[in-house]
């Protein structure tokens, strides 16, 4: 049996973004955990311990160097992600991401040292790596234009979603052992990495009753099973609807012009032809690193205890940013096929610019630099308390209520949209070891930089927010909408060297076609086309 419900297909596949879900929150909530800085304490205080000693936790430079594994293996995973695509089916390369993180939460649950745990988050990036890069591919491959944000949006909520369930269990197994140096139990940490296995498991066989990307299979010469699944999801199994006919010929022409240029390497994507709309994609997803909010993710404990809040009240107010963060998603998921990428983006940018330079303010006026021998751990470096701690707090919910919307499902969304078939899989996967090279090197600098330079940090995210509303106004064209063929076409000019049409700030949402096909009105579609068409035609007189 092979599914073909588009819903139950993207739900199922982006069980894969969960797990980097399961990774931010895990770590964010073990940061603040008496058992996790026990058991790998580098403090003044450290094993052997006394009955009365503190828990100082790892070194501010360790702790980076801890987050950031994973994501330099996810920088990896991606690059990996686009050659196994490309060989073995997006299908069965997302199989595969399951298989590796299984290995890597089994390191990680049985770690002894800090070494071990560093080699099985490694690994497990390896497997986010793939899945990031690889599950936006696949959906965008198999949705029908004008719901392909919502589809490939998912992704960005089941990570909000991973987030949230491996938070609670992390606080749950918190309370599992004594609170002090003594009687702390390493099972409070060991349980949840170990728990966050199962979703890989289940993703692992409920791949196997999902289809296949027709593109790929169409690059393969499969055509006979690309035209089944285009029926299949397209057309409840109708193999003559009018718009599996369109999605099938549109196919064919691709496949038929990239047999023009033989092999495809990474060295493809910056040629003349395709390297505007590779640094695009690869922008599109270093911007959403240097929004700030992954930082916000993995060191939200550091910013509530220095807004006075500490044990289960910290965990507790750092969860309300998971729960804002997974129903703010909701809006994009249902709307952001009509707002189209660029209002999104922009919007988004302005509102986290707003909220960045709010948090340097309020910390920069109100708040007071703390000693380093009277700080609860390195990062808490200032403390802020009565309307400024409120104001620290409410600005740091309402930026995670800026990025759920935005940047976080377009960020998934877009990449796809702008490569041809040939290069998806690969342009992709570049672009998303963009997002895990940043956020390596975040996760490695934030706590230092919290330690050292204090609010100064909110400042750096903030110019980093602002130069990412002008970047995306000048050079994002609008993909809305679109087929990902009509897509190539908008990005190459009459002698076919590269994007030189509309300004992209010109650019508009382009719904209605498709729309039409997809509901199978091929006359309404022809309709729509024809004064598409006379439109643009009248636009070209007035030009010339």
């Amino acid at each position: 049996m092979v599914i073909g419900n588009i819903y139950v297909i993207a739900s199922v596949a982006v069980v894969g973004g969960g797990l980097f879900g399961f990774d931010i929150s895990s770590m964010s909530a073990q940061l603040s955990e008496n058992a996790y800085k026990c058991y790998f304490n580098q403090g003044p205080n450290g094993p052997p311990f006394n009955d009365d000693a503190d828990c100082s936790g790892l070194s501010s430079l360790n702790q980076g160097g801890v987050t950031a594994s994973m994501a330099a293996g996810s920088w990896l995973g991606a690059l990996i992600s686009g050659i196994v695509s490309d060989r073995v089916g997006r299908k069965y390369s997302i199989m595969l991401g399951c298989l590796i993180w299984i290995v890597g939460s089994v390191l990680i649950c049985a770690s002894q040292n800090i070494a071990m745990l560093c080699v099985g988050r490694v690994i497990n990036g390896l497997a986010v790596g793939i899945e990031s890069a690889q599950v936006p591919v696949y959906i965008s491959e198999l949705s029908p234009p004008s719901k392909r944000g919502r589809f490939v949006g998912l992704q960005q909520w089941a990570i909000t979603w991973g987030i949230l369930i491996m938070y609670y269990i992390s606080y749950g197994c918190s309370f599992i052992g004594g609170k002090d140096s003594s009687n702390y139990s390493a099972a409070a940490w060991r349980v949840p990495w170990g728990l966050q296995m199962i979703p890989a498991v289940v993703l692992f066989f409920a791949m196997m009753l999902l289809p296949e990307s027709p593109r790929w299979l169409a690059r393969m010469d499969r055509w006979e099973e690309a035209h089944e699944v285009l029926a299949l999801v397209h057309g409840k199994g109708d193999r003559d609807h009018p718009f599996v006919a369109i999605e099938l010929q549109d196919i064919r022409d691709m496949c038929e012009l990239e047999r023009q240029f033989g092999h495809v390497s990474y060295l493809s994507l910056f040629t003349p032809r395709m390297i505007n709309r590779t640094i695009i994609a690869l922008f599109t997803q270093i911007w959403s690193q240097l929004t700030g909010m992954n930082v916000m993710m993995y060191y939200i404990s550091y910013v509530f205890t220095m807004a006075g809040y500490s044990g289960n009240s910290a965990l507790l107010s750092s969860s309300v940013e998971y729960i804002i963060n997974v129903f703010m998603t909701l809006p994009a998921l249902l709307w952001q096929d009509r707002w189209g990428r660029r209002p999104t983006m922009l919007v988004g940018a302005f509102l986290m610019t707003v909220f960045m330079f709010a948090n340097a303010g309020i910390l920069a006026a109100q708040g007071t630099i703390i000693p380093m021998a009277e700080r609860s751990s390195p990062e808490v470096s200032m403390s802020v308390s009565g309307a400024a701690s409120k104001g620290l707090v409410a600005c740091t919910y309402l930026f995670v209520a800026s990025y759920a919307p935005t940047w976080g499902p377009a960020s998934w969304t877009y990449p796809p949209e702008l490569f041809p078939l040939r290069l998806r899989g690969k342009g992709v996967a570049l672009a998303t070891s963009g997002n895990w090279a940043f956020n390596t090197a975040l996760g490695l600098f934030t706590p230092s930089a919290f330690t050292n330079i204090a609010w100064k940090t909110y400042i750096l995210f903030g110019v980093f927010n602002t130069v990412m509303f002008i970047h995306v106004f000048f050079a994002f064209p609008e993909t809305a909408g679109k087929t990902l063929e009509e897509t190539e076409a908008m990005f190459e000019d009459p002698n076919g060297i590269k994007y030189l049409g509309t300004p992209a700030w010109k650019t508009r949402v382009s719904t209605r076609t498709t729309v039409a096909l997809e509901h199978g009105d091929l006359e309404a579609a022809k309709a729509q086309e024809a004064r598409s068409e006379a439109v643009s035609g009248q636009q070209a007189t007035v030009t010339q």
